[in-house]
């Protein structure tokens, strides 16, 4: 088996359509194009040999490096120290704009800092997960790689007229190499392009320079827009660059990471593919994004919820999907890449994913709370929305009480879950209240009969008194970590000795020094093989629990310890396995939303607690 990266061992950098994820050694080995839920072109992470990579990296054998972001940007910097000298990598994508189009670019700016470094360079694509042969075209600008199904990718030099120092591009097996030699304070470097039929050309460093300075502009523009002042700015501002990375602009739709198949254990089958929009992350973030201030973000993802509440209103009374893909559309169909073999051997490779024709019941009472806290803020929706958003309540009113899959996506059958019942619950009070608030015609004694149905049946089914705690469902008295929403919610209040019987038996059961499993799945099999390790969303979650509830200081402890297992550039994947190893798929979008909610809620109650000292 290859020797592959750890998962943490890489940052991310995006133009708001798709992403790359570039390794700390200089490779570049998960890029698609041209949206984040295309076939991959460089899929090295996945498999070594049959994925694809673009590498650049000192010639010389040994080496240190060094990996950072830009302050304040999506762009990520390599530095390699070695016998010879210092140099770096600087990667990044120029933001593309809100039209949907095929052409990606990726800028990888090579700079000498001290001494004199040679630096070798591989691009190695690899169609459509390597199943697309190709073709080589080679010029003295560069080169294009030719997809045999359409696909293709240029390559173009950035140096100057006359300049020798990129050295002879060279085609191997179909992969084209190139050297690179420069001194103290020379730049060059490779520009790779996807969607374009043009040919190579010699870019002008200059012109590089004028890219890099306008994607500085405007991640620096974009996060002067945070509201965030409090205790924790460098996590939370990298949290929500990382958020609006793994954001489709064409639709506002965000994408739950923009990677698949990363292991929520090594060498297991728990393998997804998380490239979509699910309804229930879009719906968080709309409440993370306007915590920190960001309007028009929060209002895009309330769009293109809108979007999908009307499309629920034309099928008939079905259900929503919980998932889609960026542009809206449900077709996501699973199947496998029998030849992967994954990573770190973790089989089989899954793309699409079959979860997205489960039935979730909890992402109605999200979608819908989102609304209500987007129209807080003044987002209001229209007539047509309202109305939409009247069918889904009614869908609601009459279909909450059945089994559905739950908020894990557990494929071993449908379960009475509490926290389904919950967030049912929240989407027809959050009704109640809006068609309270607006004046807008509503059934709303049926929907408030409902709501306390729904209420009455968790006080006296989806309690434990043996545990006394909430359970996972009704057929069981397993612990589930989703259920630290109640209090958020408003099902329960934070001081409730039944809401803190049940906080306290987490803590003892699904706690291990900070960190949160979701459930435990040998005591409520999932119908999976395998364990996996702690869910870093939870654990977020259980900082905001502790914070509402008044345990400040371990609160804060567990906050202080959850920070030190991000990356080295502050990302957080899915899950922590019990080495402390980031496993799961990369950088996951919940785990940073929840995050933002956790430093917020924990802010602001520590402000009461030691209230600015006065001038």
């Amino acid at each position: 088996m290859a020797d592959y990266p750890l998962i943490a061992d890489h940052g991310l950098i995006g133009d708001l359509q798709t992403a790359a994820l570039v390794s700390t050694d200089g490779s570049i080995d998960w890029f698609c194009a041209p949206r984040f839920d295309s076939p991959s072109i460089f899929g090295a992470l996945l498999d070594q040999q049959r994925g694809g990579h673009f590498w650049i990296r000192p010639s010389q054998m040994i080496f240190t490096t060094k990996q950072l972001y830009f302050p304040d940007t999506a762009i990520l910097v390599t530095r390699y120290m070695t016998e010879a000298g210092v140099g770096e990598v600087v990667d990044f994508m120029p933001v593309s704009g809100e039209v949907a189009t095929d052409q990606r670019r990726i800028v990888r700016m090579i700079r000498c800092v001290r001494g004199e470094m040679t630096f070798s360079a591989e691009v190695a694509p690899r169609f459509d997960y390597g199943r697309q042969a190709h073709d080589v075209h080679l010029s003295q600008s560069g080169a294009v790689f030719e997809g045999r199904g359409g696909t293709s990718m240029t390559l173009h030099a950035v140096r100057e007229p006359g300049d020798e120092r990129l050295g002879r591009f060279e085609v191997h097996d179909g992969d084209v190499r190139a050297d690179i030699t420069l001194r103290a304070g020379q730049m060059r470097g490779i520009v790779v392009e996807t969607g374009t039929t043009g040919p190579p050309r010699d870019i002008r460093v200059a012109e590089a320079r004028q890219l890099f300075d306008e994607a500085v502009g405007y991640w620096e523009s974009w996060l002067g827009q945070s509201t965030y002042t409090g205790r924790w700015r460098e996590s939370v501002d990298r949290s929500a660059i990382t958020l609006k990375l793994l954001t489709y602009a064409p639709s506002g739709g965000l994408v739950a990471a923009p990677t698949a198949g990363l292991p929520e254990q090594i060498g297991g089958e728990r393998n997804w593919d998380y490239r979509y929009t699910w309804i229930r992350d879009a719906s968080f973030s709309v409440y993370s994004l306007l915590g920190l201030g960001f309007r028009d973000e929060a209002a895009a993802l309330g769009r293109w919820m809108r979007d999908r509440l009307e499309e629920h209103g034309t099928r008939a009374g079905s259900p929503l999907h919980i998932m889609y893909r960026v542009d809206g559309s449900s077709e996501l169909d699973e199947e496998t890449l029998e030849d992967w073999e994954g990573y770190r051997g973790s089989r089989p490779v899954r793309i699409g994913n079959g979860a997205a024709d489960q039935l979730q019941l909890d992402i109605y009472g999200e979608a819908v709370d989102s609304l209500y806290v987007a129209h807080s803020h003044g987002l209001r929706a229209g007539h047509h929305g309202w109305q939409r958003l009247c069918d889904v309540l009614n869908w609601v009113a009459d279909n909450w009480d059945q089994p559905d899959e739950g908020i894990w996506e557990t494929r071993g059958g449908r379960e009475d879950f509490t926290y389904g019942r919950l967030m049912n619950w929240v989407a027809l009070d959050r009704g109640v209240r809006l068609a309270t608030e607006t004046g807008r015609p509503a059934p709303l004694d049926t929907w408030r009969e409902q709501r306390d149905a729904i209420y009455d049946q968790v006080m006296e089914r989806g309690w434990s008194p043996t545990r006394r705690a909430f359970r996972q469902h009704y057929r069981n008295d397993v612990l589930d970590a989703s259920l630290l929403r109640m209090p958020t919610v408003g099902f329960v209040t934070p001081t409730d000795p039944m809401w803190l019987s049940t906080l306290e038996a987490m803590g003892d059961e699904l706690v291990t020094d900070s960190l949160v499993y979701r459930y435990d799945p040998e005591a409520s099999p999932d119908g999976l093989q395998g364990s996996e390790g702690t869910f870093s969303l939870c654990t977020f979650a259980y900082v905001e629990a502790l914070a509402r509830s008044g345990q400040l200081d371990q609160a804060r402890v567990t906050f202080e310890k959850m920070l030190t297992y991000a990356n080295h550039v502050g990302l957080y994947s899915e899950e922590i396995a019990l080495t402390g190893e980031q496993i799961g798929n990369f950088p996951q979008a919940f785990t940073h939303l929840a995050l933002i909610d956790a430093a917020i809620a924990l802010d602001e109650r520590l402000d009461r607690r030691f209230p600015p000292r006065p001038r």
